[in-house]
């Protein structure tokens, strides 16, 4: 590994006693299952109904190559009316996941639109 190029989870040493915070952002079309997958792993439980997302965040504390860290996550609007808001977003992350139901083949076209934006407020 040359001296550019960092592990993931190692880009910025943090002071001793001091966990690194990662900002995490879902993206992806309405209703494909961003809160879903989200809640599934904060915790550990998967929601039976849908109740559409205009901005929600969470943290939870995790170990990233055995080092503490703290994971925001915001999750996301997938509608359309909240797209105005998704540049703001996407300048605070620093990871990004971007989501599509096996069930919409829209959702799954909308996957290189929101990589596109990704690249394009970055």
């Amino acid at each position: 590994m040359d001296s550019g190029t960092r592990p993931v989870g190692s880009c910025c040493s943090s002071p001793a006693g001091l966990s690194r915070e990662y900002k995490l952002v879902m993206l992806g079309a309405g209703g494909v299952g961003k809160s879903a997958m989200t809640m599934q792993f904060i915790s550990h439980r998967f929601p039976e109904d849908h109740d559409p997302t205009i901005e929600d965040a969470y943290k939870i504390r995790i170990r990233i190559d055995d080092e503490p860290a703290n994971l925001d996550i915001l999750d996301t609007a997938g509608q359309a009316e909240f797209t105005a808001m998704r540049d703001q977003y996407m300048r605070a992350g620093e990871g990004f996941i971007i989501c599509y139901s096996i069930t919409d083949r829209r959702s799954f076209h909308e996957v290189r639109e929101f990589k596109q934006l990704i690249y394009r407020v970055r």
